[in-house]
């Protein structure tokens, strides 16, 4: 038997559901906390869902989603070697985000945030590419490590973010360029044709910039919630 839940926005519902994708390692799952936080303050109701048949069941029942950040894609899965400094994610969890990814092929009105990692496998999975060693062709290698201040602008807007990630998308494939760093380091991906399909490579979760932050996350519920955001028809 199913069971009903009042829909977002109506009288006794308590916001969207945002399903966020769970880490895992061989003995556990787990999230980080901020996910969780940011997604109550900005009206949503978060669920966990963790790599398994049983997490697909759950997602389809969720109003938006966010996959989460983690280490690196493993590459074999499209077709190139992984560079021997990555630290590749788990497969069982890289295999459930992909699943997800295609599936959302087929609900382009279902609003997904990717963060860093998941940003990354949104680009992969739209027939992009990695830069997957920063430090191998990017001088400025080191303003994008250690959680770093500095600015990106484009269409998505512009602020100030911080970065820990030795990977970059290169080529976004079918999405487009959101945001990029000074140095033309892509930041910020998206399908404006979506109500929010977007990827970010900084954590909006823990983001003090209110407009690179909070209120990407608060987008993202509106979408959730039915609202049509900025992001919709491609407007900055």
């Amino acid at each position: 038997m199913s069971t009903c839940r009042p829909c977002p926005g109506s009288p006794g519902s308590s916001g969207p559901l945002i399903g966020i994708t769970a880490d895992a390692d061989a003995e556990r799952f787990f999230l980080r906390r901020p996910y969780v936080a940011a997604v109550s303050r900005a009206g949503g109701v978060p669920v966990v869902l963790v790599p398994s048949s049983s997490g697909l069941a759950a997602a389809r029942r969720c109003d938006g989603l966010i996959l989460s950040g983690g280490d690196d894609p493993d590459m074999a899965a499209f077709g190139r070697s992984t560079h021997p400094e990555a630290t590749p994610i788990a497969a069982d969890r890289q295999q459930f985000e992909l699943e997800l990814l295609a599936w959302l092929e087929a609900d382009l009105d279902r609003p997904v945030l990717g963060i860093c990692l998941g940003m990354q496998l949104m680009a992969l999975a739209a027939g992009g590419d990695l830069d997957q060693h920063l430090p191998d062709a990017w001088p400025t290698a080191a303003e994008h490590w250690g959680h770093r201040p500095h600015p990106v602008a484009g269409p998505l807007g512009e602020g100030i973010v911080s970065s820990h990630h030795r990977q970059a998308v290169s080529d976004p494939g079918r999405l487009e360029v959101a945001a990029v760093a000074p140095d033309g380091l892509i930041e910020a991906v998206r399908d404006p044709s979506r109500r929010f399909h977007l990827g970010v490579q900084w954590h909006p979760e823990r983001t003090a910039d209110a407009a690179l932050g909070a209120a990407i996350l608060e987008q993202l519920v509106a979408a959730a919630s039915g609202q049509d955001g900025p992001l919709r028809s491609g407007g900055d």
